[in-house]
């Protein structure tokens, strides 16, 4: 992905955040409302950049949130605030 919508990885990231246990990979799609084959596309690379990762739990592959994913989310987080709704602190 050359170009990755923030608003995507934003929804990502915010569903992970929410909920602390591995979620299921397609618990996950539905919940930020995109189809699997872009779901998959961003998940693959967010992991390659360790903000998510691949767990093995109950015969069910599972996606977690990184320490370094927590921090980005509080970034875009802050940034979506700052910029688009103009929100400071």
């Amino acid at each position: 992905m050359d170009r990755p919508d923030l608003y995507v990885m934003a929804r990502i990231l915010e569903r992970l955040w929410r909920d602390p246990s591995p979620m299921l990979k397609t618990r996950l799609q539905v919940a930020i409302g995109t189809n699997y084959d872009v779901f998959s596309r961003y998940l693959d690379w967010m992991c390659e950049r360790g903000l998510t990762s691949l767990v093995d739990e109950d015969g069910h592959q599972k996606v977690l949130l990184t320490d370094e994913g927590r921090e980005a989310y509080r970034r875009i987080a802050m940034w979506i605030n700052e910029v688009v709704h103009g929100k400071r602190g």
